[in-house]
């Protein structure tokens, strides 16, 4: 049980937050559950087949704006009904899409499988992500307007853009941009050769527990923190799933506990975190404050299937957090 010093109060700015402007996928997620076993030649009956808005960069870019932040989000889908479906859901959440390329490959599709408790197994079709940004990304005048945060969600889902991320991240610096990046899962197995060049411009890492350890090797999230913090990145955040989260900012290195909660889907929980963590430093809170809200953002994501249908405002995550505080 936590102390009543440990509760976060609201907090109402005079003014709004500033933008993010988050760079990033947006896949359309089809949520298969429960799966405990396939079998081959067989038929299996199943509970639900959903649909929902998935990827890195949608999945937080809406977990932003449902917050309550303002958010532009780069990225790419087809030019197909997938592809408009996420436009429209993102669109109606706030997110600003207008910098969405529509391609002729088809919209990213992730299929999921879940398990009863909560685990995953993800069969994905990356469509128009192999191709996107095969000549960088420009963060004109226009771009960046408004903003104050620059954030790379899932640095391995573009193939192509991940020659100019770490000159992306230096252009982001030089415009008075705060950098954050989180870092997903390299399905090609490059890992830190293509991370370690970017993290010297990454004030914000975030990471989950087995992308550290296929990262740096360590199981231990304290070690891989202090191997990140090694390698350039001035802020780490090790997300250790229902155990909360590890952070290591300056010379201060804490582990804050999550909120135990029923799972019922953990698919975009990480993003989910990723938005809360942001959210809460661009209202000012913080490095505390900020992983105790994140961790009720990602409890709030799991009890719901699909990464942001159990989400609140930000307002109302505060309320339900120290509720259980």
């Amino acid at each position: 049980m936590r102390s009543r010093e440990d509760l976060i109060k609201l907090r109402h700015p005079a003014s709004p937050p500033a933008a993010v402007l988050c760079c990033g996928n947006l896949v359309l997620d089809i949520l298969v559950r429960p799966v405990t076993e396939l079998g081959w030649g067989k038929t299996t009956w199943v509970d639900c087949i959903d649909q929902s808005i998935g990827g890195n960069g949608a999945s937080t870019a809406y977990a932003l704006a449902k917050l309550g932040n303002p958010v532009r989000l780069i990225g790419s889908v087809g030019a197909d009904e997938s592809g408009d479906r996420i436009l429209a859901q993102l669109g109606s959440a706030g997110v600003d899409v207008n910098q969405v390329a529509r391609t002729d490959l088809p919209t990213p599709v992730t299929i999921g499988l879940v398990h009863p408790n909560g685990d995953r197994a993800l069969l994905h079709r990356p469509g128009t992500s192999l191709e996107a940004f095969s000549d960088g990304i420009r963060l004109t005048r226009d771009l960046v307007a408004g903003c104050d945060r620059f954030h790379l969600a899932n640095i391995f889902a573009f193939p192509r853009l991940q020659p100019f991320a770490v000159e992306l991240l230096r252009c982001a610096s030089r415009q008075g941009l705060t950098t954050s990046l989180d870092t997903g899962w390299d399905n090609r197995g490059h890992w830190m050769e293509t991370l370690a060049p970017c993290l010297p411009h990454v004030a914000l890492l975030l990471v989950n527990e087995e992308e550290a350890r296929r990262l740096t090797g360590c199981s231990e999230p304290e070690r891989a923190a202090r191997i990140f913090r090694e390698h350039g990145a001035n802020k780490v955040v090790v997300k250790t799933g229902d155990r909360g989260c590890v952070v290591f900012a300056g010379s201060t290195l804490f582990q804050e506990p999550a909120f135990p909660v029923p799972v019922a889907d953990t698919t975009g929980a990480g993003d989910c975190f990723a938005a809360g963590f942001l959210a809460a430093l661009q209202r000012g809170y913080d490095d505390r404050e900020a992983a105790r809200f994140a961790n009720a953002v990602g409890a709030l994501s799991v009890q719901c299937a699909g990464s942001v249908a159990g989400l609140l405002s930000f307002d109302e995550t505060v309320r339900w957090m120290n509720q259980r505080g």
